[in-house]
């Protein structure tokens, strides 16, 4: 009798434990489920494929909007909510004060107060789409017969209803993430702080040299602000910031005679991803690609007639101006129109295990005032002034909600462009192909027009002379259809010529990877799906192609520095993960501008640490000046500096990955990590469920791996890369190819949790499977 007992003791929290994840499994898709639902019109069909991708056959747009949310939380609630809250301002409700400076910010921009607003503001054919997105989501929560995402359990939670404005809240979201050339001008406007107005061409080629004077004179004024307590609140932005490829090339240019589209947006790392595939299929549309839970859209994809692709434009749609307050009443602020009371309102934040938090936000007639978010800090360096925020996505009458939807349904060029003409935010550029053989370029939003200035950096609010006066007329926006070089090409590059007429922005990412995939399409008489998929791979490095032979004519001072030089000189430029070299020379790039700029910037360096291609060839060429030494105020040449640095560099390898450089290598250093933002914080969950493998590229190869080398731990680690690959033929859309990582579902005891990421990094291409589901489940009405 002891011994059962004893036996049963030991046994029980085995028992206990396989019970609670036999029950943790009940939440996941199984086979033959069927269920009655209210929302619905006529039964919808969801079948699964291998890897998880639903199939969803319906008999209306809206009962396939109502599957689409039902699928989405089946395989993702818990991201979906969680990003809901993260917008919204409401993360404290489940973590408590931790993220409380969060949660004051998204209540200052108040985006989720935008986002009722923007709902109001679309046409009822809309507003039903997302109440019936809505319904599908609710669908799944209400009246549950199966666990929820483990999340829930581990922080006590349980979610709330959907709502149609909680989707425009992740439109809101992304549009801040994408748009966020705001914290650029913090950047800048700190930096001036200690350089010269007249040197910021050097740190920032791109800008025009008299652009900066301009605004010369605000430079006591940003000391004043509380730059460094803001730039710690706003979310670091990765490096690098916009990292997206899309190119199409036209009939005459392909094997099939079609055209070929193809897209791998990038964005950063996590688990669940960022993108989901799915496959609708109604009497009017057969709908394929990449969606963002949370929305009843697809945002990379096609149609029956049309393919359709997006990289982020990178314009400039939000500007910070300093507000000067009234001397005699600081309760207001001072306008071309003499002084205005600040508009207030007052946002209680329900915080976990703490008394609910009250904040008051004021905001002027540019936008909300971000410097309160400083708190103390503001009070105490900015006496008389105040910082807000004016950002398209914040203003009224922005309807890219509508514009995505109709988009989907388009099935010409001119559709197409009728859907787009209504895109708010952010500038995306938009690469169309059709079945009749047209292929074609656009690139809408709002893009304000200004007085003057341009938005480089904080302007003066209190002049009217840098105030926005309205939009750039739509039908103004950049567009070209059916070029004569018979291909499109857009990497986040700069999108039109010098001689446009509007100004669109100044921070465009270098070309390097625009001209790389444009040679490589060159290359070919014609293309094929597969040697488009092969220019998605590609990993040569321009940015070495053009700084190496500057930076090999340093002298090795070293055994070790001079194997170093020997290696990269006889390197093919390819971040390949297996070799040495992209290591080395990454180390030493990062290494020889920590040399020149910390010295000059100060405080400001480490916003400002990049590998800055541009400003460091601008460097070994044309101002050596800036290799001197400030400090020691020691002459130094840029040789002596470049020499100095790999010394740094291969001392930090060295002790990371021992004196054996044979044993070196790119993907060590360089490993796609994919973190689960809520298990991370348990530490042996957290180990278990997160996954990390060596990845090739780096932040100029069309197959981008970002990373930031400001990092001090972990500064070449793949933070930033393609979730998304697709390429499509539309002499056959159905057989287009799809990738995306790490895995379809986002619950940890799916096999679909992490399954792509091996055949995503090894460069794999799959096909939605519609005929042969694993999985089937039937949805059908009282």
């Amino acid at each position: 009798m002891g011994r059962r007992i004893l036996i049963v003791l030991l046994l029980s929290p085995v028992i206990v434990a396989l019970s609670g994840l036999l029950w943790l499994h009940s939440g996941l898709p199984t086979l033959g489920r069927s269920r009655i639902v209210q929302g619905i019109t006529a039964p919808v069909r969801i079948a699964r494929d291998a890897i998880g991708v639903p199939t969803i056959v319906a008999t209306n747009d809206l009962d396939a909007a109502f599957a689409l949310g039902y699928v989405h939380a089946e395989d993702r609630l818990f991201q979906m909510d969680a990003q809901r809250r993260y917008g919204s301002g409401r993360l404290a409700e489940w973590f408590g004060a931790r993220v409380l400076d969060t949660d004051r910010t998204m209540r200052t921009l108040g985006l989720a107060r935008a986002a009722e607003r923007q709902l109001g503001d679309l046409p009822e054919p809309v507003q039903a789409a997302l109440r019936a997105y809505a319904a599908g989501v609710n669908a799944y929560i209400v009246d549950r017969r199966w666990a929820l995402p483990p999340e829930y359990y581990l922080l006590r939670a349980r979610p709330e209803p959907w709502r149609a404005a909680d989707t425009l809240i992740w439109g809101k979201l992304m549009a801040w993430q994408l748009a966020g050339n705001y914290r650029g001008e913090l950047v800048r406007a700190k930096i001036l702080e200690h350089v010269k107005p007249e040197e910021m061409p050097i740190l920032y080629p791109g800008y025009p040299k008299e652009g900066p004077v301009i605004l010369g004179a605000m430079a006591p004024i940003y000391r004043s602000l509380p730059l460094d307590a803001l730039l710690d609140l706003m979310p670091v932005l990765e490096e690098p910031v916009r990292a997206s490829n899309n190119w199409v090339v036209a009939g005459n240019r392909s094997a099939s005679g079609k055209p070929i589209l193809a897209n791998d947006p990038h964005l950063g790392l996590e688990i669940p991803g960022v993108w989901y595939l799915v496959h609708i299929a109604t009497p009017a549309h057969k709908l394929e690609g990449g969606t963002m839970p949370g929305a009843p859209i697809v945002l990379v994809g096609h149609n029956e007639r049309i393919a359709w692709g997006l990289t982020n434009t990178g314009s400039d749609v939000s500007d910070l101006f300093v507000e000067k307050l009234d001397p005699d009443d600081p309760s207001k602020y001072l306008t071309p129109d003499g002084a205005q009371p600040f508009k207030t309102r007052t946002e209680t934040i329900i915080v976990k295990d703490a008394p609910p938090v009250q904040l008051t936000v004021r905001e002027t007639r540019h936008g909300p005032v971000i410097s309160d978010l400083a708190g103390a800090a503001q009070q105490a360096t900015q006496p008389g002034f105040a910082l807000a925020l004016q950002a398209s996505y914040l203003m009224d009458g922005d309807r890219t909600p509508q514009a995505l939807w109709e988009m989907n349904r388009a099935v010409d060029w001119e559709s197409f462009q009728r859907a787009l003409a209504n895109f708010g935010a952010p500038e995306q550029n938009v690469i169309y192909a059709d079945v009749d053989g047209h292929i074609g370029f656009t690139s809408p939003a709002r893009v304000p027009t200004r007085v003057s200035g341009d938005g480089w950096l904080p302007s003066p609010g209190w002049t009217g002379e840098f105030d926005w006066t309205g939009w750039v007329p739509s039908d103004a926006m950049p567009r070209v259809l059916d070029p004569p070089a018979g291909r499109i090409v857009t990497a986040n590059n700069k999108p039109v010529p010098d001689n446009f007429p509007y100004f669109l922005g100044r921070d465009w990412d270098e070309p390097f990877r625009a001209q790389r995939i444009a040679a490589l399409i060159d290359q070919r008489p014609q293309q094929s799906l597969d040697s488009m998929a092969a220019i998605q791979r590609d990993i040569y490095s321009p940015m070495a192609e053009r700084l190496l032979p500057l930076m090999l004519t340093t002298t090795a001072t070293t055994p070790q520095a001079q194997a170093a030089i020997e290696r990269l000189k006889g390197w093919d430029r390819r971040m390949d993960k297996d070799k040495v070299e992209p290591l080395i020379f990454t180390a030493w790039l990062r290494d020889f501008n920590r040399i020149v700029f910390a010295n000059r910037l100060g405080t400001a360096f480490d916003d400002y640490w990049s590998l800055h291609p541009d400003a460091i060839a601008g460097i070994l060429t044309d101002h050596q000046d800036w290799c001197d030494d400030r400090i020691l105020t020691v002459p130094k040449t840029c040789k002596e500096q470049l020499s100095a640095a790999l010394l740094l560099a291969l001392g930090d390898l060295s002790a990371a990955y021992g004196p054996d450089m044979d044993e070196w290598r790119w993907g060590r250093a360089h490993p796609a990590e994919f973190a689960t933002r809520l298990f991370a914080a348990v530490p042996v969950l957290g180990r278990y469920l997160d996954t990390s493998i060596p990845a090739d590229g780096g932040l100029d190869t069309i197959n981008r791996g970002g990373f930031a080398v400001r990092s001090p731990t972990r500064p070449y680690q793949d933070t930033l890369a393609p979730g998304l690959r697709m390429v499509v033929d539309m002499a056959d859309p159905d057989q287009t190819r799809f990738m995306i990582v790490p895995g379809e579902a986002g619950n940890p005891l799916s096999e679909h949790y992490v399954d792509l990421v091996r055949p995503w990094r090894d460069g794999y291409m799959l096909m939605i499977d519609t005929r042969n589901p694993i999985a089937v489940e039937t949805l059908s009405p009282p």
